[in-house]
């Protein structure tokens, strides 16, 4: 039988506890994950696309059928170049569902052979996005219950850092 190989997208800026929550429960429904790290979004970044992937890398490394690639491009592509049979997705709140179920339509039909996948986040992670997380950073809070260690000071350097974002972040439901 052919493995059953899920892709998990996203920007990942930065990756928080509620998408490790989706990575590893997708990691026990199927074969193998690979995490998708979005390299252009119209988004500004805070983590570069290498930056992301190297964070991701290191809080999966022991987790044996999960991989983490850089990507770009339509999703559905990336899913079918990497031989998956489907796209997965975590919802937090309703809002999410609506940006979710049309991004599901659109992909559904550019490629009706992928499946999309929605995981419901635990409920303790309900709460968490990246630009809350980043918001939360910038501004010298705690976010130590939302990230792993390796990502919180990868946050305190980054705003503390000579390199400084410049720009603000707001809050934003759609991370």
């Amino acid at each position: 039988m052919a493995a059953r190989r899920v892709v998990y997208p996203g920007t990942f800026d930065p990756v928080h506890n509620g998408h490790l929550d989706i990575v590893m429960r997708a990691a026990r429904a199927f074969d193998e994950v690979i995490v998708a790290v979005y390299n252009t979004p119209a988004k500004k970044l805070l983590f570069s696309t290498e930056e992301r992937v190297e964070l991701l890398q290191q809080l999966l490394k022991n987790v044996k059928n999960v991989g983490v690639v850089p990507f770009n491009g339509l999703v559905v592509e990336f899913v079918r170049h990497q031989n998956a049979f489907a796209i997965v997705r975590g919802l937090r709140v309703f809002s999410d569902f609506e940006l979710e179920f049309r991004m599901a339509l659109a992909n559904r039909r550019l490629a009706p052979e992928i499946e999309v996948l929605n995981f419901i986040s635990d409920e303790k992670h309900l709460h968490i996005s990246s630009s809350t997380v980043r918001e939360i950073a910038q501004l010298g809070g705690d976010v130590s219950s939302m990230v792993p260690s390796i990502v919180s000071e990868a946050l305190k350097a980054k705003f503390n850092g000579a390199d400084r974002p410049e720009h603000n972040y707001s809050i934003s439901l759609q991370d």
